[in-house]
């Protein structure tokens, strides 16, 4: 699925109930959607997205954003010093390096496979 307006869903499929059902990702609100075929989850996560925005509107509040651009990362002490050496191999901090290769592998994966549904 597409994100809309900045905002990006999962998606789970309920066998049992023969329905789909999703979340926006990446914000701390519960907002969810579902339908019962592709066409019409889309519709539903678009009308999620609009109506949390009104929502957000309505009541004067600043509607949260997805991801603020902040990653906390731990890692192991050797890990830290390979990445210190392949960041400046490439004569780039280490922030940038692994954003950088982390912005990489992202784009490989999302374009190698679509939005992956779930089981419920």
């Amino acid at each position: 699925m597409k994100p809309y307006q900045g905002y990006s869903g999962s998606i789970e499929f309920d066998d049992d109930d023969m329905v789909f059902h999703g979340r926006i990702i990446g914000i701390p609100d519960i907002v969810t959607f579902e339908a019962e075929n592709a066409e019409d989850l889309v519709k539903a996560f678009h009308e999620s997205v609009d109506d949390y925005l009104a929502f957000c509107n309505e009541r004067g509040l600043a509607p949260r954003k997805p991801y603020s651009g902040k990653l906390a990362l731990r890692t192991t002490p050797e890990i830290h010093a390979l990445l210190g050496r392949a960041a400046a191999s490439d004569g780039k901090s280490i922030n940038q390096w692994v954003s950088d290769t982390l912005a990489e592998a992202a784009k490989r994966r999302i374009d190698a496979a679509s939005t992956k549904v779930h089981a419920a």
